[in-house]
C-alpha cells in the first residue's frame, strides 16, 4: 500500500512539473542549457515540504542525466548544471549546492555541503586581466557509492565509495575508497577497512 501511494505521488508530481520542464526546453533552445537550467533549479529548491521533495525529484528526473526515483533532494538544494547526476537512494541535507556532480547510490550529504568543481575554474596567472575574465577548468566531480559527506564540507575533488567526510572539510584532493578524511585541506585519518575501525564500530565495519 505504501509502495503504491509514493507511486502514485510520484506520477502526480510528473504531471504538475510538466509545465516546467517544457518552459526549461524552450528556453534552453533560446539561452542554451547552462543559462536556462539554474532559475528553475533555485525555483524548485525553495519549495517546502514533501511537496517540495517530489516535484524536485519529478523535474530532475526529466532533466537531469540520471535522477533516482527514490532520492531525497532537501529544501534549498541546487544544482548549477544540469549535467549533474544523482543515484538511488541519495540524501541531501537542506542548502546544499552542487555543480557538475555524480552522486552514486546511496551517497549522503550533511546540510550546507558544496560540491564545486574543482579549485582551477577561474585563471589567476595573469595581472592585467580580471580574474573573472581569465580562462578556467571545470572538472566533473564523483562522490563514491555509500559515502556519507558531514555538513558544511567542501568538496573540489573525487571522493571514492565508502567513504566518510567529516563536518567542515574542505577536499583539495581525491580521497581513496573507504577512507575517512578531515580537515582543511581534508586528509586521510584512517579507513574504514583498518582494525581499529573495526573494534570501534564493529556493526558498520561488518556491514562491509
Amino acid at each position: 500500500m505504501k509502495s503504491l501511494l509514493k507511486m502514485t505521488l510520484n506520477a502526480l508530481a510528473t504531471l504538475l512539473v510538466l509545465p516546467a520542464c517544457a518552459l526549461y526546453l524552450v528556453g534552453r533552445l533560446f539561452l542554451g542549457a547552462n543559462k536556462a537550467f539554474p532559475g528553475w533549479s533555485q525555483a524548485f529548491s525553495i519549495i517546502p515540504g514533501l511537496t517540495g521533495v517530489y516535484l524536485r525529484r519529478a523535474f530532475y528526473r526529466l532533466v537531469l542525466r540520471r535522477c533516482g526515483n527514490d532520492c531525497c533532494l532537501s529544501f534549498g538544494t541546487v544544482f548549477s548544471h544540469p549535467t549533474a547526476a544523482v543515484g538511488a537512494r541519495v540524501f541531501t541535507g537542506v542548502y546544499c549546492v552542487l555543480g557538475d556532480v555524480t552522486l552514486e547510490d546511496d551517497v549522503l550529504l550533511g546540510s550546507q555541503v558544496s560540491i564545486i568543481n574543482g579549485g582551477e575554474q577561474h585563471g589567476t596567472a595573469r595581472l592585467d586581466v580580471p580574474i573573472r575574465e581569465q580562462p578556467g577548468v571545470l572538472r566533473p566531480v564523483t562522490v563514491g557509492q555509500d559515502s556519507w559527506i558531514g555538513e558544511r564540507a567542501v568538496v573540489l575533488a573525487d571522493v571514492g565509495k565508502h567513504c566518510i567526510i567529516a563536518a567542515g572539510a574542505v577536499v583539495t584532493k581525491p580521497v581513496p575508497d573507504f577512507a575517512i578524511a578531515a580537515g582543511v585541506p581534508a586528509r586521510v585519518v584512517k579507513f574504514r577497512t583498518d582494525e581499529q575501525f573495526a573494534e570501534d564500530f564493529p556493526i558498520a565495519a561488518d556491514a562491509k
